[in-house]
């Protein structure tokens, strides 16, 4: 019995010392998930708030952001001249006050120079009588239209109010699929409001909003009442102005399209400069290339954009380019499709002459052609 006690004993105090010896030389075999989560805390601190925040991009922003409100007269009442005959009015009383009544409309604008430059859509002030601003600060100003832009649908407004907090501009070639935005405006009229989403995809056109269409998709919930405000990145620079939604029924979707920053930024220079946008202009309508039609034109690939149509009297008329001519290059820039070409051509300057590289009857040709001054678009 002495014998096996010893042995316990003995047993026990080795033991004892094993764990010793390792705790003081090999803690991690002892405490081995408590320290390796101590290590890794160490190593790779956690965040604060593991969600994220915006609140710094949005508190940026927010106060370069402001509401739009337009009125205009009704159209003329028809019965107009019934309602004026003082028998009449004898006996329903002057209703002249019920015709004058104005039609209001609401939009958002983005303060782009602390004098009081205001970058917003055409279609938010079109056809005005009146135009108010409200600023973030409580305050509502009359503003002017400095010009707009139908092609882009951009417009430039100036309230002539001083020191105000204009927006800075994101660098438009870093925008990727995938980053980070946020739309503010004014939606529903309910105030001012942020929603945030990603980039969904950048250079959407054929969509039948404007005339140059290059537009960012995102998902950030945008809304009547959001056209003409800034959508955002998270360091709260202006990366396009929210101008449309794809809608069924008439709120959002998860679809909404952004002018870029670049675009806006070129439309609203040549704005405050000359009061107005000049593009260059051929006179020429086009078509993108299929497979179908690369076929039937017997060329080896579908690119560049058909020539459907000559406008009389045109440049591209004058230079000898015909309906089934395909446009190839310009200037030695390679034309991708009809919008790609719009583009193209619209950045050239009036009364300057360009290389058009064709195909026809499949032997490539260069036309010069002299550029002319693209027609003023008429709004409806």
């Amino acid at each position: 019995m002495k014998k096996l006690w010893l042995i316990f004993a003995q047993t026990v105090t080795i033991s004892l010392a094993v764990v010793f010896v390792a705790q003081i030389f090999y803690p991690k075999f002892i405490h081995g998930n408590i320290q390796y989560i101590e290590d890794n805390l160490t190593k790779n601190p956690q965040p604060k708030n593991s969600a994220g925040s915006y609140s710094d991009a949005a508190k940026k922003a927010m106060p370069s952001v402001v509401n739009i409100f337009t009125s205009k007269k009704n159209s003329n009442n028809p019965h107009q001249q019934f309602l004026d005959d003082p028998l009449l009015k004898h006996f329903f009383g002057d209703q002249s006050d019920e015709q004058s009544q104005r039609e209001t409309s609401l939009g958002s604008g983005v303060i782009v120079n602390e004098n009081g430059l205001i970058l917003t859509n055409q279609h938010v002030i079109e056809s005005a009588d009146e135009i108010q601003v409200a600023l973030e600060d409580g305050r509502t100003v009359k503003a002017h239209v400095v010009g707009s832009d139908p092609d882009t649908d951009l417009a430039v407004l100036k309230i002539d109010v001083k020191n105000l907090p204009a927006i800075t501009f994101a660098d438009a070639e870093k925008n990727k699929v995938g980053d980070v935005v946020l739309a503010i405006g004014n939606p529903f009229g309910v105030g001012q409001t942020v929603t945030q989403g990603i980039i969904s995809a950048l250079g959407r056109n054929h969509l039948g909003i404007s005339t140059f269409e290059n537009f960012i998709q995102t998902d950030a919930s945008i809304n009547p009442g959001n056209s003409g405000g800034a959508l955002i990145d998270a360091d709260g620079n202006l990366v396009g102005i929210n101008s449309a939604i794809y809608s069924r029924n008439g709120g959002s979707m998860g679809i909404g399209f952004a002018i870029p920053v670049s675009i806006a930024k070129q439309v609203m220079e040549q704005i405050i400069r000359q009061g107005s946008v000049t593009r260059g202009w051929i006179g020429i309508e086009a078509q993108d290339m299929t497979a179908e039609l690369a076929d039937s034109f017997k060329l080896k690939n579908a690119q560049g954009s058909l020539i459907a149509g000559i406008i009389k009297n045109s440049p591209a008329e004058r230079a000898g380019l015909k309906a089934g001519d395909v446009l190839l290059e310009i200037n030695g820039l390679q034309v991708i499709d009809s919008s790609n070409m719009l583009g193209l051509i619209s950045e050239l300057k009036p009364n300057k002459q360009a290389i058009l590289k064709i195909t026809r009857n499949q032997k490539e040709i260069n036309v010069p052609v002299m550029i002319g001054r693209r027609p003023k678009l008429e709004a409806n």
